[in-house]
């Protein structure tokens, strides 16, 4: 039997043909069909299988309509709020908001602005000061905010947090923070998967009918971040670091078997992923050169060349490039200036050895031909040097990631592991 596994983003709908023994059969895209996506989804299949023989098993992800907007509201930033924010980036969640303490009026309203499509409330290690939490699920109660909440507090002010936001969608799980410097990100990235898939995905108004619900299983990063971490379990000699170059933004994703050392008021999560909404080399690539200039990463003759270019081509929404080279350029300067942030973010943590596997994903890179010279840049960043020194590098050519992380998910691992052998190093 075969397993069609599809990747459903805002621009493409992109799909792997794949046995149940992890066999890449074929693979195809197409423009994303809103306000039907379900016939680039058809399209994408009927590439795969021209024949028409009977469908095997369909497996999706999707980040169509602007992926999963999140809010964390906690109680400290430097304790319950950054657990929180920590949660919602492993779980695949953009996270467009995060607020510490009392909300105040004020706070309501910075969260209303900030349109999420789901709130994560954080606070208090179990049995410890539950004041703040209780403040803030009244607060949102009264508010009536429409959007869904996962409630990932102290599990002993968990009911009268409930009664307080009588009326709402909430979906209550274990705490973040059940002691202190205790992180358990599990539970809540798991609740706010099933918030995506029951109560968030059907209203971005992508199709009609329950069938595309029906299909869709996670979050696209949330899968992505699967895939790495099955990655990372393949003895690679240090962590996985990827890093997903695209027109609005880069992600990059890591997986390491160790967390961060003690210092931390929070230990880190072994899987990671970061969003940079102003890196990109489409709509973002004004943006990324004004931050690469600003960072020294380039000069200014350098900067006004590809200011030029990149204005010129910022509302293109073709996929291959119009100029390759200056396309690559601004692909590598996206890779770096995030994996700086990424290493920022989890201080340098990726295991004792560093990075043992670099992947560069994205259709920069895919379509960019030999990829030396980005390696050779990578390589040669005086942040990146210590964190990349004896790690190889590769290309998501076959877009293998999300597929991989679909099929594990499934609990198809072998065809997931099987798969993600095609990623050389």
């Amino acid at each position: 039997m075969t397993v069609l596994c599809l990747d459903i983003g805002s621009t493409w709908t992109k799909g792997a043909l794949v046995s149940e023994a992890g066999e890449l059969l074929g693979t195809a895209q197409h423009p994303t069909t809103p306000p039907e996506v379900l016939r680039g989804v058809d399209s994408v299949g009927a590439s795969l299988n021209p024949a028409g023989n009977p469908a095997g098993r369909v497996l999706a992800c999707s980040s169509a309509g602007g992926g999963l907007k999140l809010a964390v509201v906690g109680q400290e930033r430097l304790v319950s709020a950054e657990a929180g924010y920590r949660v919602a980036l492993a779980a695949g969640a953009k996270v467009v908001h995060v607020s510490a303490g009392p909300l105040d009026g004020a706070g309501v309203r910075e969260l209303r602005a900030a349109r999420p499509d789901v709130v994560l409330l954080v606070g208090g290690t179990d049995g410890g000061d539950d004041s703040v939490l209780l403040h803030n699920a009244g607060r949102l109660g009264a508010n009536r905010l429409a959007c869904p909440i996962v409630l990932a507090g102290n599990a002993e002010a968990r009911p009268e947090a409930e009664r307080l936001l009588a009326g709402r969608t909430v979906v209550p799980t274990a705490n973040v923070l059940p002691d202190v410097g205790e992180l358990a990100p599990g539970p809540a990235r798991a609740a706010i998967r099933e918030v995506f898939l029951r109560h968030v995905i059907g209203g971005k108004g992508l199709s009609r009918g329950p069938r595309f619900r029906r299909l869709v299983r996670a979050v696209t990063p949330d899968a992505v971040l699967t895939g790495v971490s099955r990655l990372a379990a393949r003895d690679r000699g240090g962590a996985v670091l990827v890093v997903d170059v695209g027109g609005a933004t880069t992600d990059v994703y890591s997986a390491v078997s160790t967390a961060a050392g003690p210092e931390r008021v929070v230990a880190l999560p072994p899987d990671r992923r970061t969003v940079e909404g102003d890196l990109g080399v489409r709509w973002s690539a004004g943006t990324l050169v004004e931050v690469a200039a600003r960072e020294k990463l380039i000069g200014g003759t350098e900067a006004a060349a590809l200011r030029s270019g990149a204005v010129a081509r910022s509302a293109d929404v073709a996929w291959l490039p119009e100029d390759p080279a200056a396309d690559l350029r601004l692909g590598v300067l996206a890779a770096v200036l995030a994996v700086r942030r990424h290493l920022a973010l989890v201080d340098g943590q990726l295991g004792p050895r560093g990075a043992g596997l670099l992947v560069l994903s994205g259709g920069v890179f895919r379509h960019g031909g030999p990829v030396a010279e980005v390696e050779r840049v990578l390589r040669a960043d005086p942040v990146l040097r210590p964190v990349l020194r004896r790690a190889a590098v590769t290309v998501d050519r076959d877009h293998v990631l999300a597929p991989a992380g679909l099929l594990a998910d499934a609990g198809l691992v072998a065809a997931a592991d099987r798969l993600l052998a095609r990623l050389p190093g």
